[in-house]
C-alpha cells in the first residue's frame, strides 16, 4: 500500500510538472501562438494509444498461440485503455485544429483512418459483450483485434503516404522536420508523464479482468454441478481458487 501511494504521488507530480512545462517552459510557436500548447498532450495521448493497441495486438496473437486466459485479460485491458487515450486524442485534435485550420474536422486520410481505428476498437469491446462463452469470446475477439490492428500502421503512415490537412510529421519526417530543442524536451516529458499514468491503469485493469474471468469460470462450474441429477458426480475435481494466478 505504501509503494502504491508513493507511485501515485510520483505520477501526479510528474503530470503536473509536465503540464507546467507545456504551459510555461516551452517557447511560444511563431505561427500558431499559444494554442499550439495543446499539441504536447495531444501527441502524448497518441503515443499512449499506439502503445496500448500494440499490446492488444501482441496479446491477441499470444492468446491464439497459447489459449491462456491471461493474454485475453491483457488484451481487453489494453483495448479499454487504448480507446480512452484515442478518445482524448480525438477531442484535443479539433480543439487545436479550429483556431489553426479554421475547421473542427475534415475527412482527410489521417482523420478518417483515425476515426475508423477508434470505431474498430470500440467494436472490439462491444463484440466481447455480445458473447457469454469465455473461450468463444476470447477467440473471436482475438481474431477481430488482429484485424483491427491493420489500421494502426495506416494511421501512422497516412500523412506520409497521402496529402492531408494534418501537419507533416514532427519527428522522423524528413530533412525539414523537427522542433525547438526545448519543445522537444517538453514533448518527451509529456509522453513519459502520460505513459506513467497509463501503465499502472492498464495493470490494474488487467488484474481486475483476470479476477473477473476466474469468477466467471467458477460460476460456470457451479452451474454445471448444480445442473447434474442428484447422486451424479463429475469426473473433474472441484477447482481451487488462487487469485494470485491472475495477479
Amino acid at each position: 500500500m505504501k509503494s502504491r501511494i508513493i507511485g501515485s504521488a510520483f505520477a501526479a507530480a510528474l503530470i503536473i510538472f509536465a503540464g507546467y512545462a507545456a504551459l510555461y517552459i516551452a517557447p511560444v510557436d511563431m505561427r500558431q501562438g499559444q494554442i499550439y500548447r495543446i499539441f504536447f498532450f495531444h501527441l502524448a495521448a497518441w503515443v499512449s494509444t499506439f502503445t496500448a493497441l500494440t499490446i492488444v495486438f501482441v496479446s491477441n496473437i499470444s492468446y491464439l498461440a497459447t489459449r491462456r486466459q491471461r493474454w485475453d485479460s491483457l488484451g481487453v485491458a489494453a483495448a479499454e485503455v487504448g480507446v480512452a487515450c484515442c478518445t482524448i486524442g480525438l477531442i484535443t485534435g479539433p480543439l487545436w485544429a479550429k483556431p489553426v485550420w479554421g475547421i473542427w474536422w475534415t475527412w482527410d486520410a489521417r482523420l478518417t483512418t483515425t476515426f475508423l481505428m477508434w470505431l474498430l476498437y470500440v467494436s472490439y469491446l462491444m463484440l466481447r459483450g455480445l458473447m457469454e462463452d469465455p473461450r468463444r469470446r476470447a477467440t473471436l475477439s482475438a481474431v477481430f483485434g488482429i484485424f483491427a490492428f491493420l489500421d494502426v500502421p495506416l494511421v501512422y503512415m497516412s500523412n506520409r503516404l497521402f496529402p492531408t490537412q494534418h501537419p507533416q510529421p514532427v519527428f522522423f519526417g524528413g530533412p525539414n522536420s523537427g522542433v525547438d530543442p526545448t519543445m522537444a524536451k517538453v514533448i518527451v516529458l509529456c509522453m513519459i508523464a502520460v505513459l506513467v499514468i497509463m501503465i499502472p491503469v492498464l495493470i490494474d485493469r488487467y488484474k481486475v479482468e483476470g479476477m473477473r474471468a476466474e469468477v466467471e469460470e467458477l460460476r460456470q462450474e457451479v452451474e454445471l454441478r448444480t445442473s447434474q441429477p442428484a447422486g451424479t458426480h463429475l469426473d473433474a475435481p472441484a477447482r481451487t481458487v488462487n487469485v494470485k494466478e491472475v495477479l
